[in-house]
This record gives C-alpha cells, sequence and structure tokens, in this order.
C-alpha cells in the first residue's frame, strides 16, 4: 500500500485506527483526515445574530484543534518502532462520510483506516454510521477499528 487515509477527529477510535495504519502500513503515505461539520456545528448555533461570529470561532477552533492533533500524531510516528513512511494532512469542510469517501478518491487511496465508534440499536439508527457508509461507497478496501 502506499497511501492510506485516516479520519482523524478527537476520538479514541480514530487514534486506534491511527496506530493500526503506523502498525499495519510502516512504509506507507498515511493521510490524516480531519472533517469540519457544519451541519453538526449548526446545533450550537445562535438563534438570532451572531451566528457568523460563532460560525467563525467554531471553524477556527476546530482548525487549531485538528493541527495539534496533527502534531502530535506526527510525533507518535517519528517515534513509532517500525513507521518509516510519510504523514501528510488534511482539513475538508463537508458531511463526514461523503467528504472521507471524496477525499480517498481524489488522492487515489489504496485503503481507509477509519474508527467506529460502535453505536447500536436507537442510537445508530438516528445518528448514523459514518464508518458504515465509508464502507458502503468507498472505491478502496475499508477497515473499521474499534
Amino acid at each position: 500500500m502506499s497511501t492510506v487515509l485516516v479520519p482523524y477527529d478527537e476520538s479514541p477510535m480514530a487514534e486506534r485506527a491511527f496506530e493500526q495504519a503506523l502498525d499495519d502500513h510502516p512504509d506507507a503515505t498515511i493521510q490524516l483526515l480531519y472533517v469540519l461539520d457544519f451541519a453538526a456545528a449548526s446545533y450550537g448555533a445562535p438563534i438570532e445574530g451572531g451566528a457568523g461570529r460563532y460560525f467563525q470561532t467554531w471553524e477556527t477552533t476546530r482548525r487549531d484543534g485538528a493541527e495539534s492533533r496533527f502534531e502530535q500524531a506526527r510525533e507518535r510516528a517519528a517515534d513509532h518502532p517500525i513507521f518509516t513512511g510519510r504523514i501528510e494532512t488534511a482539513v475538508e469542510n463537508g458531511p463526514p462520510a461523503k467528504t472521507i469517501v471524496k477525499h480517498a478518491a481524489d488522492i487515489d487511496a489504496d485503503a481507509i483506516i477509519i474508527g467506529s465508534h460502535g453505536r447500536t440499536g436507537l442510537s445508530r439508527v438516528l445518528l448514523g454510521s459514518v464508518a458504515e457508509s465509508v464502507v458502503r461507497r468507498a472505491h478502496c478496501p475499508v477497515v473499521v477499528v474499534r
């Protein structure tokens, strides 16, 4: 494998997926992707006035957080006992599953390694499953890590 995409957020499952990528593909380029989901952010937006400022602050905070996590991931990769590949990063806007699948196609990823939040039952029905949607839509193999 030459390019592996790892959707990377602040969840422990994303960390596990990243570790899996480092272990299983030590000579690959691992692209970490952070997706900004403005639709999810809108649930916290003020109803009247100030929405523009809210979204600017929200985006800046998320981008800064992503860059900080990316830097920590680069350090972990540098300290990894067998990883000799490269770490690349990207931040994209959009619905998470669609954005992940599109980004994987755009970079011609050989595989996607994605963490699953492990939701079941009603919460899965109501919230959906990003990992499941990626598995159904991706052009390349997808490994789901729990």
